[in-house]
């Protein structure tokens, strides 16, 4: 990422003419925080232009010596042309991706806000805490707010709902309530903040249940238009064939492997850019101790894994050695580059679960009369889960180092040092100011236990709003669409692809007709791009754009779907 200035800097040196940024751009790229200013995006846009219509025209080139040139030049200057536009607007894309995640966050947000004004209703405290208590843009942005309004008559909410409410409706509500809370008289701030609460969960809920609903067409749309007819049509080919219609390879080749990934790449981008909300999972990279920094291994087992797939992929057909090098290698290397972080989110995952019943029978504890300290012994006692077992650690760091709450758990050598959860540790902070408070802190923690419950109910039922569109896309990603594919590669093969008759008469009109070879290294190569484009948009509308965990499900993806694809070309085959 830090030679894209340098390279976008290359690249507006190829138009040096003056231009105009959108007011769009502008924004998102200081929202992103890029080094690049807008002119020089918009420059490098169009510098882009020349070399890659170049590109795309040479390969066009090698690929389709057959093609008309007029035509091969027309692909080269709507490659780059298309190349500008992406330039232009990536960092608009990119800006409204990372709100949609960091609007995720709301809930939590918000939760603990209202949890620090159940201890006092103080706003300024109460949105200090909240935006200390985790990491994350929006976190970030209520931090700056609060920090500008020192001093002044406004908590820092006002500004921050400000920027943010239009965006999120919910949020100017539940800030409105947060404000009147502190007004009020304690009798009703119970309730007032109950209902900012609420307000953000009904809100997120609403925007998810909404979204799920408007986007089940443009799902369907990219399932028939993206996978069932273009697989479709190659099993007319057989027919067509017999009626003399003969197919032109470079048509053929343009429209699957250049037309339809284009369209459904920029459908896909369509649909994930109209998220509301994305309850994106706990973000974990190369920088965590259980992950590998470096990507040799995975490098290598890709290497190993595609000359495997090489030697397999030629058994079984002469045109199908790079394609499953190339769908073995890719999709091994995806796996073990991104599995430990698998691993890492699935134990973090598992702490969040049991976090609202240790983080309530705590509450219990101390609204009883006993020590925070003494609480969070109990709850390691009284749970095997494994929230239980970062008690029990955090209860170990105390006695052993003989430090506070906050330090056993997020100090230096605490128990959620190697837990990347901003929920886990929002409720430690909770814990370390209940230290402070005693027993009226005791209410405020089993407070802090439902709305963890609440938020987890909220990210189930929208999970299950949006399940049956995902659980088509990936299911067919990996394993229906490679299938349909490789059985109408076989059956239009066996029926003679190549009909020595077809073939002279297509030389004759001067387009090549296409061969068996061809046919299934393209259609190949279009069903390995659907099982990667799909499983993307199908993790990006389920949990969002996380990069480890969309790289960990393509290369699972892609792996069934090479696997899937021989299997389905070697069965039919025998069978036809």
């Amino acid at each position: 990422m830090t030679d894209l200035p340098r390279i976008a800097d290359a690249l507006a040196r190829l138009y040096p003419w003056p231009v105009e940024p959108s007011d769009d751009l502008r924004e998102a790229l200081a929202y992103l925080g890029s080094d690049a200013d807008a002119e020089t995006v918009v420059r490098a846009g169009y510098g882009l232009c020349l070399p890659l219509s170049l590109a795309a025209f040479l390969l066009a080139t090698l690929a389709l010596a057959d093609a008309p040139l007029v035509a091969r030049l027309c692909a080269g200057l709507a490659v780059g042309l298309a190349g500008t536009h992406a330039v232009h607007r990536l960092p608009a894309a990119a800006a409204r991706l990372r709100r949609t995640r960091a609007l995720g966050e709301t809930t939590a947000l918000v939760g603990r806000a209202t949890l620090r004004m159940r201890l006092a209703p103080v706003p300024e405290r109460a949105g200090s805490f909240a935006a200390h208590a985790a990491d994350g843009p929006l976190a970030d942005s209520l931090g700056e707010h609060v920090r500008r309004a020192r001093g002044t008559p406004d908590a820092g909410f006002e500004s921050f709902a400000a920027e943010w409410g239009e965006t999120f409706p919910a949020l100017a509500r539940s800030v409105s309530l947060l404000r009147t809370a502190a007004d009020a008289r304690p009798a009703d701030r119970e309730r007032t903040l109950d209902r900012a609460l609420d307000a953000v969960l009904d809100g997120t809920r609403d925007e998810l249940a909404s979204f799920a609903g408007d986007i089940r067409g443009p799902a369907t749309g990219v399932y028939a238009f993206g996978v069932l007819l273009p697989l479709a049509l190659v099993g007319v080919l057989p027919a067509a064939r017999a009626g003399g219609v003969s197919v032109p390879t470079a048509l053929f080749v343009a429209v699957y492997d250049l037309l339809l990934p284009l369209s459904l790449v920029a459908a896909s981008a369509w649909i994930l850019l109209r998220r509301p909300v994305a309850l994106a999972p706990p973000r974990v990279d190369s920088s965590h101790p259980a992950v590998p920094s470096s990507p040799a291994r995975a490098v290598g087992a890709a290497v190993a894994c595609g000359a495997g797939g090489w030697a397999v992929g030629g058994a079984v057909a002469p045109w199908a050695d790079w394609l499953t090098a190339a769908g073995a290698g890719l999709g091994t290397g995806l796996l073990v580059r991104y599995r430990p972080m698998a691993e890492v989110r699935a134990r973090t995952r598992a702490v969040e679960a049991g976090l609202d019943d240790a983080l309530s029978l705590v509450g219990r504890r101390v609204d009883a009369g006993d020590s925070v300290e003494a609480a969070v012994e109990a709850a390691a006692e009284a749970f095997s889960t494994p929230a239980g077992e970062v008690f029990a650690e955090a209860a170990g760091v105390r006695r052993r180092l003989r430090v506070g709450v906050r330090e056993a758990f997020l100090g230096r050598h605490g128990a959620l040092t190697d837990v990347p959860s901003p929920r886990a540790r929002g409720a430690a902070a909770l814990l370390s100011v209940a230290a402070d408070e005693g027993r009226p802190a005791g209410d405020a923690l089993v407070a802090g236990a439902d709305h963890l419950r609440d938020l987890r109910r909220v990210e189930s039922e929208a999970r299950r709003e949006l399940a049956a569109v995902t659980g088509t896309l990936s299911n067919t990603a990996a394993l229906f669409a490679p299938l349909v594919g490789g059985a109408t590669v076989a059956m239009s093969a066996r029926m003679g692809s190549v009909d020595a008759g077809l073939a002279d008469r297509g030389a004759e009109a001067g387009a090549a007709t296409l061969g068996p070879e061809l046919l299934g290294a393209a259609v190949g190569g279009y069903v390995l791009f659907l099982a990667a484009a799909l499983t993307v948009l199908s993790t990006g509308l389920d949990r969002g754009l996380d990069r480890s965990l969309v790289g960990y499900r393509v290369g699972i993806a892609l792996l069934s779907a090479t696997a899937a694809y021989l299997a389905a070309f070697r069965g039919a085959s025998l069978l036809f």
